[in-house]
């Protein structure tokens, strides 16, 4: 059981049980009430909280240099370093030192780095399934106009349109970016996965060095209207504009103006059909390959 959930398995049977469940919604086999059956022809905007994330930024920054300006900074390096012995060594009770650690005001961030420098970061297993999403879309007018443009594209440009999927920032669901990446894999394209906590410039280097067409954001934390600028700007900066940016998720109707101007390409919301994303997405790629 160890080895199997090391490996991914059991996460991975999940992400095909969604990739499953989301061919059916697309293919209205399962019915979902709003979403891709009985929608209604104006949704009325939603009331959403804006928050300034830069003055958040700046008011945790001022908090955390005024604990650490008023605490006993050799308890606390003491604490940390028992930690640390106690990761090493395997004798102690890393709980009660971690809280005692706490007491003395140490960091979250601290406190991890502590037991880190033993353990290591956790990274999880980056799996991408195929041949599941296709299983009840194959046959749709949609899926095949999809599967023809990635054919043409690959025709012209010798190769296939490649995808990369990030997730940004602090949102740590990647379900809903894996079922699209596990769809775009069925539909013809090349995909790459980011993994979890990505920066935008780390998001941005990894898009480059794939030598990708397109970087798809999924967002789901409320973040794009910092992230998805930042990584627009971080793709000029290494001389790859050209890479299109695209946006899906829970992305406020409001909101869709203000990533437009900052230059994505197209904007995909809640019960967007994987295979109508895909179909423009090649659309935009296939007029600019070809200067329309």
């Amino acid at each position: 059981m160890a080895k199997a959930i090391e490996s991914g398995i059991p996460k991975m049977r999940i992400e095909e049980a969604s990739a499953r469940k989301q061919s059916r919604i697309d293919s209205n086999v399962d019915t979902i009430v709003g979403i891709n059956k009985y929608r209604l022809d104006h949704e009325d905007p939603i009331d959403t909280l804006e928050v300034d994330n830069t003055a958040v930024r700046e008011a945790q920054l001022k908090r955390l240099a005024k604990l650490r300006a008023e605490r006993n900074n050799e308890e606390v390096q003491a604490a940390l370093d028992a930690l640390t012995r106690c990761a090493e060594s395997g004798k102690g009770n890393l709980l009660e030192l971690s809280i005692d650690a706490a007491r003395k005001r140490a960091s979250l961030g601290e406190i991890s780095y502590a037991l880190e420098k033993v353990y290591g970061r956790y990274k999880a297993k980056i799996n991408l399934i195929t041949n599941v999403y296709s299983s009840q879309t194959k046959d749709s007018e949609l899926f095949k106009k999809a599967q023809a443009l990635t054919d043409e594209f690959a025709k012209l440009e010798g190769r296939r349109p490649r995808i990369m999927i990030a997730k940004m920032g602090q949102d740590g669901h990647d379900r809903g970016a894996k079922v699209v990446a596990t769809g775009y894999a069925d539909l013809g394209f090349d995909v790459d996965m980011g993994p979890l906590f990505q920066t935008p410039a780390e998001a941005a280097k990894q898009a480059v060095e794939n030598d990708v067409h397109i970087l798809g954001v999924s967002s789901l934390a409320a973040g794009h209207k910092t992230l998805v600028p930042q990584v627009i700007e971080e793709l000029k900066k290494l001389g790859r504009e050209d890479i299109m940016v695209t946006v899906g998720g829970v992305i406020p109707p409001q909101d869709y103006d203000f990533l437009f101007k900052a230059g994505a390409a197209a904007i995909f919301g809640p019960g967007t059909v994987v295979s109508v994303s895909a179909i423009k997405m090649m659309e935009l790629l296939l007029a600019a390959r070809k200067g329309e």
